[in-house]
């Protein structure tokens, strides 16, 4: 029976295989939406013990497990290994069992194989003979990873693998893992690794308690100083002093943004973008500050001399995810470096923001969440949770003279305006799907098989009757000509077929996908996260009323 939390899931990774995406590019969509790995899943379903989970992570590996499964297709495919001598080896495809139609299927048998064929090609373009590395450590310092490419991708894609130091070529353990030796030395690595990692820790965090290690960056209205400390901008800094003192005032962040903007006063973006630093994207900023952007400012101890370093943790080793660590395990350095503003107008300002604490909330969910932006800045449109809810950009809300400036868009209108638009494409779509015919190929490819077959044989036993000098040699060339330029005209005829039958392929995956969709837009009533995570990139909303729809499906046209 299918999982309907996870059916989707495993749709959209063979949707990106036909599109023609890589292993690794998929991995890193799967963790950017946030979906959950498959032992993660089972865990909650109470499937596997918390001893069994990995990273939480989608590796590259689990992605081509996924790809490869029968299993998706309805079929049921048992045989995959034997045990000679003792050993577990892979089997050959014609020694496998399969059942047909078990079960219900996930996803096509078109689109399965549209995705074999293409995670060969891209095996044979990027096809590696050899590898050679100084030691195991050189190659990586994971033990189970070290050992699942060393032991099974390699081979399977026979690539040769060899460690100097170590003494070790693939070669000589056809079939074997190299032994305890090398499986130790593994584990070595490993360790050594963590090990190093923890001295480089320690040595850091020494080097925070005593005001030593500094951030490469420095905020807004600082400079690195000669010697690499930071010292106050004087342009910037006046910015600085500025904010602090309307926020002293009474002023809010809102309106200090809308003041700075009206001054002209460049973004710290732009601001760094001018000086030659290039790191940030400001096309679309148009010199309009960021109320987050204030308010951050407004709560840096560092603008009073203060240092403060080490305030986020990463969440796991050779991860990016980081979470906030309690205040009292932050390393504060007072009078670290030139104030910009006194610590009077920090306090003053401080209590002159007011911010409300947010308490703990389960997360909205609502179809076009993190997809509606605006068609005229570009920047997401925020949603309000009202009676009557709307989209708005309150990115131009400094500049009066942006098209978008107090844009509102009816949430429920929009949707369903995204949802008929979704119905028509899809009608549209559907109606032009040709019939494939990929059984009259079917039928015409063992015969053009037998053809370059039998020229070839017919080749080989007129080299027969020359060796055995039965016929001239000017005879033999006259017959070799004739019968290489009719194998070529077979053999252009026979990939001109099987080019053909590719593309009926790929259109037979296509429709077989819209027909997929179509039913699930048939069975819905109004717009759905499910619909919108599978079809939607992007919605920009335009002032005039108009929409635009970026789709994720290869094939849709707004």
């Amino acid at each position: 029976m299918i999982d309907p939390a996870t059916a989707p899931v495993v749709r959209q990774i063979f949707e990106w295989a036909s599109e023609g995406a890589g292993l690794n590019t998929i991995a890193v969509r799967l963790n950017e939406a946030g979906y959950q790995t498959p032992s993660h899943y089972k865990r909650e379903q109470g499937l596997v013990p918390d001893a069994m989970l990995g990273s939480g992570k989608w590796q590259t590996r689990t992605v081509a497990s996924l790809l490869h499964n029968e299993v998706y297709t309805g079929d049921m495919v048992e045989g995959h290994s034997k045990t000679v001598d003792h050993k577990q080896i892979a089997a050959a495809p014609d020694e496998w069992t399969v059942v047909r139609g078990t079960h219900e299927a996930i996803v096509s048998h078109a689109l399965f194989d549209t995705v074999q064929v293409l995670l060969d090609e891209t095996a044979q373009k990027s096809k590696i003979d050899c590898i050679i590395v100084k030691d195991f450590s050189r190659f990586g310092r994971n033990s189970i990873e070290t050992g699942y490419f060393i032991e099974r991708v390699f081979p399977l894609f026979h690539t040769r693998f060899i460690s100097l130091s170590d003494e070790f070529d693939s070669n000589h353990f056809k079939g074997d893992t190299g032994g305890m030796d090398v499986a130790f030395k593994y584990l070595i690595n490993e360790y050594y690794s963590r090990d190093m990692s923890i001295k480089t820790k320690s040595a850091k965090y020494a080097k925070m308690q005593r005001g030593e290690y500094q951030s490469k960056i420095c905020p807004y209205g600082y400079r690195k100083s000669a010697d690499g400390r930071m010292e106050p901008d004087p342009e910037a800094a006046e910015v600085v002093r500025l904010i602090f003192e309307l926020s002293a005032n009474g002023v809010n962040a809102t309106d200090i943004a809308r003041e700075l903007f009206h001054r002209g006063i460049p973004t710290p973006g732009e601001y760094k973008a001018m000086h030659g630093n290039h790191t940030h994207d400001v096309s679309r900023t148009h010199g309009v500050w960021q109320i987050s952007t204030i308010l951050r400012m407004l709560e840096d101890e560092r603008y009073i001399g203060t240092y403060v370093i080490g305030k986020r943790a990463v969440m796991e080793v050779g991860g990016n995810r980081r979470r906030m660590k309690e205040r009292d395990k932050w390393y504060i350095i007072p009078d670290h470096h030139p104030a910009i503003v006194d610590p009077a107008t920090f306090e003053q300002s401080k209590e002159k923001q007011i911010r409300y604490p947010q308490p703990t909330k389960k997360p909205r969910d609502y179809p076009l969440k993190r997809k509606v932006f605006c068609g005229c800045c570009g920047h997401a449109l925020y949603r309000t949770f009202a009676k009557t809810s709307y989209y708005y950009c309150r990115h131009s809300g400094a500049d009066e003279k942006l098209p978008c400036h107090r844009m509102r868009c009816e949430v429920l209108g929009l949707e369903q305006a995204v949802f008929d638009t979704l119905k028509a494409q899809m009608d549209i779509l559907l109606s032009e799907d040709g019939a494939a015919s990929p059984a009259k190929i079917v039928a015409e490819r063992p015969a053009y098989e037998c053809q370059i077959e039998a020229m070839g044989d017919e080749k080989m036993r007129l080299y027969e009757s020359y060796q055995l000098g039965e016929i001239e040699l000017s005879v033999y060339k006259v017959r070799k000509e004739i019968l290489d330029a009719e194998l070529l005209k077979a053999t252009n005829a026979y990939a001109a077929l099987m080019a053909q039958a590719k593309r009926d392929q790929e259109a037979q995956a296509r429709k077989a996908e819209r027909q997929s969709i179509s039913k699930e837009l048939s069975a819905a009533d109004t717009l759905t996260s499910e619909l919108t995570n599978l079809l939607i990139d992007k919605v920009y909303v335009f002032p005039d009323k108009c929409i635009e729809i970026v789709y994720k499906v290869k094939g849709f046209i707004a």
